[in-house]
């Protein structure tokens, strides 16, 4: 037994297991804190995210910086913890936020929203978004659950996961090209 243990077939399966056990430490540590496999299961944000589509979403994003108006994120809604949403943030913290005949408008100045592909006719607020707080809405405002739906409207930042960067399903591709 003891000559098993010094040779060097046990020292290349010790090594290749050590090797594997570091590979799921590693693995695991990145899905944690680092990065985040996202699926759509709804149309909320199509025609910029379709059904079924899966992206790849950076954890580490907003560790320096703060979201922006139209980032794609990742969230915990505030009305429900059991489900992961994915939306867009549209009004930023401290602004006001009204939406007329389906157009949104922040601090009564319309906002430019290339990427929407359907007319909507709704009314909304108007809304005061409280600091440290965003209105969140999808790209499909006609089937879209977000913050003008929500029991608690505002989605508080420390909600919020990760920015959505890439589609990495059916096709790999760049989910903002329509959007800036």
């Amino acid at each position: 037994m003891k000559n098993f243990l010094c040779s060097e077939r046990f020292l290349e399966a010790f090594d290749f297991i050590i090797l594997i056990c570091t590979s799921i430490v590693i693995a695991l540590f990145f899905n944690r804190f680092v990065i985040l496999n996202a699926y759509i299961p709804s149309s909320s944000m199509e025609k910029t995210l379709m059904t079924g589509d899966s992206l790849l979403v950076n954890r580490l994003n907003y560790l320096f910086s703060s979201p922006k108006r139209f980032d794609i994120v990742v969230f915990i809604p505030p009305d429900n913890e059991k489900n992961l949403f994915i939306k867009r943030i549209i009004g930023m913290p401290g602004e006001k936020l009204e939406v007329v005949s389906g157009k949104v408008y922040i601090n009564d100045e319309p906002l430019e929203e290339n990427f929407l592909d359907k007319e909507t006719y709704e009314f909304a607020g108007p809304y005061y978004i409280p600091n440290g707080c965003y209105f969140m809405m999808g790209d499909n405002r006609n089937n879209s659950n977000d913050s003008r739906y929500w029991s608690n409207t505002f989605l508080k930042r420390e909600r919020i996961l990760g920015k959505a960067l890439f589609r990495t399903s059916p096709s790999f591709g760049n989910i903002y090209k329509k959007s800036q």
